[in-house]
């Protein structure tokens, strides 16, 4: 059993290591772009708790535009990026949901706004 665990211990620390010299690992940009990249992620989360007047469609329409194309960059990307992949798609996600939002709430102001307005025919 001990000479097993000893065994099992090596295999990880060897896995490790390669890990770390690979061509994806923590001493490149492929690991280093996509960790950084995560903070749109968290910006849109916690975003989703705010109030949507001050989402800017333009510009969330833009993050959705770039997080897909580096979705599609990520995956023709050799050696291929998982990380990032996994990233964008996120990002695209919680874009796609705060874009809803600000449509939503542009929709509902131009609704108001025709409402108090008085009709030019009465």
């Amino acid at each position: 059993v001990r000479g097993g665990l000893c065994a099992g211990n090596m295999a990880l620390v060897a896995g490790i290591r390669a890990w770390i010299r690979s061509d994806t690992g923590p001493t490149t940009t492929h690991f280093w772009g996509p960790v950084c990249n995560w903070g749109f992620v968290v910006a849109g989360l916690s975003d989703m708790q705010k109030s949507p007047d001050i989402i800017s469609v333009p510009m969330t329409g833009a993050l959705c535009v770039y997080s897909g194309l580096f979705m599609r960059f990520a995956w023709m990307v050799q050696p291929r990026n998982h990380l990032l992949l996994a990233c964008h798609f996120s990002n695209e996600c919680v874009q796609l949901y705060q874009l809803s939002r600000g449509l939503q709430y542009e929709k509902k102001q131009e609704q108001a706004s025709a409402a108090a307005t008085p009709s030019a025919a009465a």
